[in-house]
């Protein structure tokens, strides 16, 4: 089996939906073209990853009118989105949530379960479902950043046969930003990756797929970061640098094998 896969390396200003979304209507734009499956977008890239408290108009609701204008945007295309939001809850403080779009409709979604530290445990809710998704005869997983610490969410999408999981992210670069060392940013994400995900997929004999949030937003910066992992424990795609944008990838499952298209 072979898909096409695009990974985006998206600035995600924090609060500013209206041009999150514009930037998501050209990657989805040109993911068509080229005939992509699926779009992996980084975690919280409509809303920006944010402080709720601090942004309180960017938690947004998936019936909202900003899911209207996504779900316009994939209305007659080819490619699966899954795009990342603060997600509203009635019940208490909001998720971080990606969901599931095709063809206009949303098809699924999954909440953040690990929530990396004290100040995103106060933030936010936690999700407690793990089910796997499908796109043709594709199974696949979806997790978010601080997830990556947690082996028995990998354990599970392969336990319910996904052969892919994506992991949409946003890690946050601690230090002053006006003397931001991008270079040492982007390899401590990547270092992460390697650390966990590899063994995760030799392991578990499954893909693993990251796209990160890149560049600078109002208080807070992110590293970027685009990687393929195959159930070898090799990583056979990596992007070169932390700049934003896509890229466009054919993943060849059966023969092991990653290609730009």
């Amino acid at each position: 089996m072979k898909i096409r896969i695009d990974l985006v390396q998206m600035r995600a200003e924090k609060g500013a939906i209206d041009a999150n979304l514009k930037a998501v209507s050209g990657f989805i734009a040109e993911a068509d073209k080229r005939g992509v499956d699926i779009i992996g977008l980084p975690e919280a890239n409509i809303t920006g990853y944010h402080d709720p408290v601090k942004y309180p108009g960017a938690i947004i609701a998936t019936d909202g009118a900003e899911m209207d204008a996504l779900l316009r945007m994939t209305r007659g295309r080819k490619p699966t989105v899954l795009a990342g939001l603060i997600e509203k809850n009635p019940a208490g403080k909001p998720f971080i949530t990606q969901i599931v779009v095709q063809d206009g409709k949303i098809t699924g979604r999954y909440r953040k379960r690990i929530l990396g530290d004290d100040e995103e445990a106060g933030w936010f809710c936690a999700g407690s479902e793990i089910a796997v998704f499908q796109h043709k005869n594709l199974k696949y997983g979806i997790a978010i950043c601080a997830d990556i610490g947690c082996e028995d969410i990998f354990a599970e999408y392969a336990r319910q046969e996904a052969q892919i999981v994506f992991l949409l992210a946003a890690p946050g670069l601690y230090g002053d930003q006006s003397t931001r060392d991008w270079r040492s940013g982007f390899q401590w994400w990547e270092g992460e990756c390697e650390k966990y995900l590899k063994n995760y997929a030799k392991k578990y004999g499954i893909w693993i797929a990251v796209a990160t949030q890149a560049g600078r937003t109002i208080d807070e910066d992110f590293p970027g970061g685009g990687y393929v992992y195959t159930p070898d424990g090799r990583r056979l795609y990596a992007t070169r640098d932390w700049n934003p944008g896509a890229v466009h990838l054919e993943l060849d499952l059966k023969n092991i094998r990653v290609s730009e298209i």
